[in-house]
């Protein structure tokens, strides 16, 4: 999994051999999946977790901070409710109502990156979103809170910036405001910022 670091960062993956080295490109879409803990019962309502907080831990550990730094969205799954299974809490949006909301909103980045060489947000660098396409007066002061707490770092910031972007195309905006920033920030951090999801479920 360490392995991957570089990829993901970079889009390109390099193989050196003593005949020479090849760059090749390896842009990928990642998605990670783990249990809290061995048993998959820590933190969740009635809990029944038996594991110590020193086996969670290194459970945890399994995934290092470098790996987990370069995806950007984490979202905590949790159990399937009764009413679920029993669909009584109505349907979710069908694909095709989704796919029309993400068209419009990667025709309107694609938009916004005419004469660039890129096309969606996930592959503009972070000083480019920072410098050429500034955010709402205001928009970014929970995330720089949180960089001076430590929870946030330069990396995450960067990309929390290109899925705030997502977060404004999918609404209409026509900048992130401080809600998508902190719709962003929460889908990063998975800590609850109160805000309203802007995506329908799928």
């Amino acid at each position: 999994m360490e392995a991957l670091r570089q990829p993901l960062e970079s889009g390109h993956v390099v193989v050196a051999r003593s005949a020479g080295v090849m760059r090749m490109p390896a842009r990928f879409l990642l998605l990670l999946a783990a249990n809290p803990c061995p048993c998959g019962r820590h933190g969740q309502p009635g809990d029944g977790c038996a594991c110590s907080p020193a086996v969670i831990r290194r459970y945890q550990a399994r995934l290092s901070g470098p790996l987990l730094d370069r995806v950007d969205l984490r979202v905590r799954v949790g159990p399937v409710s009764r009413a679920e299974l029993a669909g009584e809490l109505g349907r979710a949006e069908n694909t095709a109502v989704v796919a029309a909301r993400v068209h419009e909103a990667r025709e309107r980045a694609g938009a916004r990156y005419t004469g660039t060489p890129w096309t969606v947000n996930g592959a503009v660098p972070g000083y480019e979103l920072r410098t050429r396409w500034p955010l709402a007066p205001g928009a970014l002061r929970e995330a720089e809170r949180d960089m001076e707490r430590g929870v946030l770092t330069a990396r995450g910031l960067d990309r929390v910036l290109r899925v705030a972007w997502t977060v404004a195309d999918l609404a209409g905006h026509d900048r992130p405001t401080r809600d998508d920033v902190a719709q962003a920030l929460q889908l990063r951090t998975g800590v609850n910022r109160g805000v309203p999801q802007p995506m329908g479920r799928a």
